[in-house]
């Protein structure tokens, strides 16, 4: 007769050690990544208060998160002056049609790119990768604008740097990992390819088409080269030209292009057109957060 021993489970050693460097590795990436917050942060807390604090208070503190009096004088001038209102728009109408166009152009040239069967595809591809690596430089590509008349044109925002080629490959791995059973069944339906591209791809596409409207927007905005280099009348200026001349070259001589009936502050004006500057991206960002988080992770690329 056998006996059958019951055998106990054994209990793990909690290594103590382990917890303790666990708990200590988590606070100091806690206090790190708190450190890295606030340097990201403050300065930005600095640049709004400055906006609303006074000329003696802005020369005699150097850093403040908070004015002992709140004025608004910079804002009421900014928004008073024509130049700046005129600016504004500029710069949000070249944002909106270049997001579009550069958009447009990247997913429709992506999308037969992503088609094996198309002829010349290796090498169309190998091009757009021979781009990624060796550019023109910024005299030629200022010869072409020339060349084209896009000089002192809106266009010219817009046209160079219409595809990003990056975000080109990227598109084109994405679509090449949709499932290609829908396509078939969008074409047995009687959908062309251009059917199969605005009912199929494009609504299974929506987080990586608001990822990368928001890097492009992004670019647009922030691009203030391509003014420089294009446009020389100053009825044309973008705001980030306008904010050139207020923080890097003559802040009082911009300030007299502004308007030359009222004495402005004028480092207040400074703080007050970095922050207009920059709150519309900031405000953009949160809508578009959930696109983003997933479509950054989209488009491994593969052959």
């Amino acid at each position: 007769m056998t006996t059958m021993t019951e055998t106990k489970p054994k209990k793990l050693a909690v290594n103590n050690n382990s917890s303790v460097g666990s708990r200590i590795f988590d606070t100091l990436n806690v206090v790190a990544l708190v450190g890295l917050a606030l340097i990201t942060v403050l300065p930005l807390i600095y640049v709004l208060a400055a906006s609303f604090a006074t000329e003696p208070e802005i020369a005699a503190r150097p850093f403040f998160l908070w004015p002992h009096k709140i004025v608004t004088e910079a804002y009421e001038y900014i928004f008073a002056t024509p130049t700046f209102i005129r600016s504004l728009l500029t710069t949000v109408v070249v944002t909106a049609v270049g997001m579009v166009v550069q958009v447009m152009l990247t997913f429709t040239m992506a999308y037969p790119l992503a088609k094996r069967y198309l002829p010349g595809r290796a090498l169309v591809l190998n091009l757009v990768i021979f781009t990624m690596v060796f550019t023109g430089g910024m005299i030629p590509t200022y010869l072409v604008v020339r060349d084209l008349g896009l000089l002192d044109s809106y266009w010219a925002l817009i046209l160079p740097l219409a595809i990003n080629p990056f975000y080109l490959i990227i598109v084109k791995s994405f679509f090449q990992e949709l499932p290609q059973a829908l396509e078939e069944a969008a074409r047995i339906d009687g959908c062309n390819e251009m059917g199969v591209f605005f009912k199929i791809v494009l609504p299974l596409s929506k987080p990586i088409i608001a990822t990368f409207s928001l890097f492009y927007a992004v670019a647009i905005w922030n691009d203030y080269m391509s003014p420089l280099l294009y446009i020389s009348d100053p009825d044309k200026w973008t705001l980030q030209i306008l904010v050139r001349q207020l923080v890097a070259t003559d802040p009082a001589a911009a300030l007299a292009q502004m308007d030359r009936t009222w004495v402005p502050p004028e480092q207040g004006v400074k703080f007050a057109i970095i922050v207009i500057a920059t709150l519309p991206i900031l405000f953009f960002y949160p809508f578009l957060q959930k696109h983003f988080a997933k479509g950054v992770l989209i488009g491994g690329v593969k052959e």
